[in-house]
């Protein structure tokens, strides 16, 4: 059997790419551990889900500064590599796969790599245009030179790359990583979760209008996300549909802020807070809303990022207004899916609208839409990783079949 390590700096299960991932290889027939956080005091540090051994090290991640970031990540590196250098001696890994970030997280891989191992490094995001997001920092400040560094020499350290989406890629190309190194797994929603539902129509027998119209935001919530330009656009056409309400899932450190602008504008009536919800429960509530919104506000990162939420609606079959960035217009026109300019309260409240009063038009772009999404599906992105995987070992799917049915007969 093959044996792979993966390490986040995150929560297993609830980050959904890893998740993905780790069960993928394991229905593919791999042992997977997974060396994680914790996500609450007292919470099980040993455990199995679906199937993945999980491992977490007893700290928790706390969105703050700079140099409490870089705290966490330090304490972090230092013990995830001591658990991954034991737990190795004893299983002998084929592949240790490592997702960022920070980048440098790979370095936990040292001693695998030293006795064979091979190396993925999964890169989520560009941590230098994401620092630059989130600090508003130039491209010349110094911290952000350290982390193009950084990523330079975590991509030389690993056998293979992979990263979410075209204009990640091409960034990584540009400036560190060789073409045949890097590959695109892209952050397509798991079918077994995002599926169709049956559900009742909202719509009356003799008129084409909504007893509700439900708006729905999910995800972490930070101000780059846009979530306060999305209820400013909701509020400007709220007369002209006045049956709207936006629900909100997630949590991050914009929440309170967020709240008490939904105070000042005394807009509570019909907005509403759901904090962080498994990923089973949000997609039940895709089956029960009429529009999703990924409200990104334009920065160097949002330019570029593919946000996983455009294929959760999609995959659910429901509309979703999103920004015309380069990361999105890499894989969507202008007819197959509802554009807003990004950081424009009011044409995020046109394309809204143009929702709520074209319900025949906006189903014909969705169609186009869901072809889209079903070009890029998990089902085919999951192939892709598992035949990485293979690839990178030399070993054929025949082979694994071969060796899973000897064990079951013995």
């Amino acid at each position: 059997m093959i044996n792979i390590a993966m390490v986040v700096f995150s929560h297993y299960p609830t980050d959904p790419r890893v998740r993905r991932e780790a069960e993928a290889l394991v229905e593919a027939g791999m042992a997977v551990d997974v060396i994680s956080l914790v996500r609450r005091s007292g919470e099980e540090t040993k455990t199995r889900v679906n199937g993945v051994n999980v491992y977490r090290i007893q700290l928790k991640r706390k969105r703050a500064g700079k140099i409490r970031y870089f705290l966490q990540y330090g304490y972090f590196i230092v013990a995830a590599c001591l658990k991954l250098s034991w737990l190795h001696l004893s299983k002998r890994y084929d592949i240790v796969h490592v997702h960022n970030m920070p980048d440098i997280l790979v370095s936990t891989a040292l001693f695998p790599k030293m006795t064979g191992s091979k190396i993925i490094l999964d890169l989520h995001d560009p941590m230098p245009e994401l620092y630059m997001t989130i600090y508003s920092m130039g491209a010349s400040h110094p911290l952000v030179k350290v982390l193009l560094a950084l990523e330079k020499l975590s991509i030389a350290f690993a056998d293979r790359v992979i990263t979410p989406n075209t204009a990640f890629r091409d960034l990584f190309v540009s400036r560190s990583c060789p073409p045949w190194k890097l590959h695109i797994v892209m952050n397509s929603p798991q079918e077994t979760i995002f599926h169709k539902r049956e559900i009742k129509a909202k719509n009356s027998e003799d008129s084409d209008r909504r007893d509700k119209f439900d708006l729905m935001y999910h995800g972490l919530i930070v101000e780059r996300h846009g979530l306060d330009d999305a209820i400013e656009a909701a509020s400007l056409i709220k007369d002209q549909i006045p049956n709207l309400i936006f629900h909100i899932y997630g949590e991050g450190k914009f929440l309170e802020d967020l709240k008490e602008k939904v105070k000042r504008l005394a807009v509570s009536d019909w907005v509403e807070f759901y904090g962080f919800v498994p990923l089973e429960r949000i997609a039940a509530a895709i089956s029960d809303i009429d529009l999703g919104i990924v409200p990104n506000k334009m920065s160097p990162f949002t330019n570029i990022n593919f946000p996983t939420r455009i294929f959760e609606y999609l995959s659910v079959e429901k509309p979703v207004v999103v920004p015309r960035t380069k990361g999105v217009c890499d894989y969507f026109s202008e007819d197959s899916i509802c554009f807003f300019t990004p950081g424009d309260v009011n044409s995020l409240a046109r394309t809204i609208l143009k929702v709520y009063e074209d319900p025949q038009g906006c189903l014909k772009t969705v169609q186009r839409g869901i072809g889209i999404y079903h070009q890029h599906r998990w089902e085919l992105q999951k192939d892709h990783l598992v035949n990485l995987v293979l690839d990178l070992l030399k070993i054929h799917r025949a082979a694994i079949r071969k060796d899973l049915d000897i064990g079951a007969r013995q």
